[in-house]
């Protein structure tokens, strides 16, 4: 099979819904990476954030493919001027991503469990045909479902009233739906989307999470009555499921990797290895090195992900000259004998052979396990840059 490496970037944007719609542009070009960075305005966002329509950042793919990362993206703006209590909320949102990833480096494997308690009143583990299908009669749930096909992204708003939908009103186990969500997001992660429908879903939280037709409107714009959602929280909690939610099948997801197993490894030089969760190109990138991106089907078999996902992971790594494709276990990498590996620490990287760089934190003094976010945000924020 034939080698394929990269030396030049072009210009690629994962961001054009069929219906015409606006959606954001996930270029992947590093300088217009940073340059989303830089247009961040910390307090537009912390006021409009839940609306769909709000100033959020769109920098979440970045993040979640390790192009950039927390700490970067508060240096900048710190860098811009803005001040500490202008940031706080945007600060708040960067510092959940990294408790997430604690919570998966504590529990590793166990992560895909129900982590504090079982999800209550569970009726079965498939997938909600109506979510599947956008045809929930939701207007603003279906659109979203639509357009999370068209484009990869879904409002992280959206997400809590999706998983609310099929955990607490269908009453689906976390476990389908969330690898459905998975499948399709660019900025798929498997903690911070694991532990959110964890949290939505009762098993990572003391209760459930649960939206309103009143609620879907404020915050998407939409003006909708009559569904089923159309009705106060108290009784949406005692509500048998809804009819058009009844409905369930098992997930078949599968990744389409490409056929590229073929490296061109110079025994001289150490072996870099990325991954879907290491795409930055500043990492050791003052050295000759053998840059390899991994490929591992049993992780894609664990986790899979859409054509879609997977060409834009692949555009991500051409910021990362010479950077080379794998497809095939890490164990099977024709490595020299002597030479010095070098990977990124991920809990799913554990079984990689050489060396693990520690990841960039918000607050890398701050590790291990805390039962709750506020609890980890109470010992990080005395310590985050200033």
């Amino acid at each position: 099979m034939a080698q394929q490496k990269w030396h030049q970037q072009p210009a690629f944007n994962f961001s054009s819904p069929s219906d015409g719609s606006s959606a954001p542009p996930f270029n992947t070009n590093y300088a217009e990476i940073l340059a989303k960075i830089d247009a961040i305005n910390p307090s537009k966002y912390a006021q409009t954030r839940n609306h769909t329509s709000g100033a959020v950042t769109y920098l979440s793919p970045y993040i979640s493919r390790g192009v950039i990362s927390t700490r970067q993206v508060l240096q900048a703006l710190l860098a811009k001027g803005y001040k500490p209590y202008q940031m706080a909320k945007l600060v708040s949102e960067l510092a959940w991503r990294d408790y997430f990833q604690r919570v998966h480096q504590h529990l590793g494997p166990r992560l895909l469990t129900d982590i504090k308690q079982p999800q209550p009143n569970v009726l079965h583990h498939n997938m909600v045909a109506a979510l599947r299908e956008a045809n929930t009669g939701v207007e603003a749930i279906d659109q979203h479902v639509q357009k999370l096909y068209d484009t990869g992204y879904m409002h992280n708003h959206l997400r809590m009233y999706v998983a609310a939908m099929a955990c607490n009103m269908a009453k689906a186990h976390w476990s389908s739906p969330a690898a459905w969500l998975y499948y399709h997001l660019l900025d798929g992660d498997v903690a911070s989307n694991t532990c959110s429908w964890q949290w939505v879903a009762g098993s990572f939280s003391s209760k459930l999470y649960y939206c309103n037709q009143q609620n879907i409107n404020t915050f998407t714009g939409s003006r909708q009555q009559g569904t089923f959602l159309d009705a106060d929280y108290a009784h949406l909690q005692q509500m048998p499921v809804p009819a058009v939610l009844r409905p369930s099948l098992p997930l078949a997801l599968k990744t389409p990797l490409p056929e590229v197993n073929t490296i061109n490894l110079n025994p001289e030089l150490p072996v870099l290895l990325y991954n879907s969760y290491n795409l930055d190109p500043l990492w050791r990138a003052n050295g000759n090195a053998n840059r390899i991106l991994v490929l591992e089907p049993s992780h894609f078999e664990a986790h899979p992900i859409s054509q879609r996902v997977l060409d834009f992971v692949l555009a991500l790594g051409k910021n990362i000259d010479g950077l080379q494709i794998f497809v095939g276990e890490v164990g099977s990498l024709p490595l020299p004998a002597q030479v010095q590996v070098h990977y990124k620490e991920h809990p799913l990287c554990r079984h990689y052979p050489g060396v693990a760089d520690a990841r960039t934190w918000i607050v890398p003094e701050v590790s291990g396990y805390y039962p709750s976010f506020f609890a980890y945000y109470k010992k990080i924020e005395p310590l985050l840059p200033k």
